[in-house]
């Protein structure tokens, strides 16, 4: 009888645990992860460039986008339609030159005016201004919630200081999650986020595109999207 129930016992853990392992394989197998190269769909033509001029340059890693600088707000749209949640992975590069380096990604866009956006100042990365310094990664929604409105109406709330950031004239990764709402912005390979907000807009889907802000141009490689 002990034998027995003790095999009972141990079929049933087996079960438990085979029900664990297909739970995550099935969500593994689920989870879609595609790579767009930016370059290449450059040369494909499917980027919708706006207000932007684009260059192809190559360095050791390869090929790369790099976009030009110019007044007002850029954007470059992907072949990306009704994204709604998921895990978006930008290899992006600014420079350390003061007002002209934003650079990030936008996202539910609805129009070329009316996105989402988390963008990064690289410049502000180890500014010795402690004021300059927490406004180093940045959350927008365009066309009402600007940086301006948001640092005007709602100080420290969609902007924060990166511990720990990158050079701010070598390449890095910026990591947003979306989920239920919830936007979370992670650099490079740090599992703590650096910026955690609760989106403004009321659109949950739409375009996936490269930001640049007023003045600014930038570097980027490839976008990674795991949905």
């Amino acid at each position: 009888m002990v034998n027995t129930s003790r095999r009972n016992q141990i079929n049933e853990m087996k079960t438990i645990l085979f029900s664990v392992l297909l739970g995550l394989i099935t969500s593994c197998s689920l989870a879609q992860e595609k790579v767009y190269d930016l370059a290449l769909l450059s040369r494909e033509n499917q980027l919708g460039i706006i207000n932007r001029n684009i260059l192809i340059e190559k360095d050791q890693k390869g090929d790369y986008i790099k976009v030009s600088e110019s007044k007002g707000e850029g954007i470059v749209w992907l072949p990306v339609e009704n994204f709604k949640t998921g895990t978006l992975t930008i290899e992006m590069r600014g420079k350390d030159v003061l007002q002209r380096s934003f650079i990030g990604i936008a996202f539910h866009g609805q129009n070329d005016s009316t996105y989402d956006a988390v963008y990064c100042r690289p410049f502000n990365f180890y500014a010795k201004d402690s004021v300059r310094k927490i406004h180093a990664i940045q959350y927008i929604a365009h066309p009402k919630y600007t940086w301006n409105y948001l640092r005007e109406n709602r100080n420290a709330e969609f902007e924060k200081e990166i511990i720990g950031a990158p050079q701010p004239n070598d390449w890095f990764t910026m990591t947003l999650t979306i989920q239920n709402g919830t936007v979370k912005a992670y650099i490079n390979d740090s599992t703590k986020p650096v910026l955690t907000i609760s989106k403004l807009s009321n659109y949950h889907a739409g375009k996936i595109g490269l930001f640049v802000g007023d003045g600014s141009g930038g570097d980027f490689r490839k976008l990674t999207i795991v949905k």
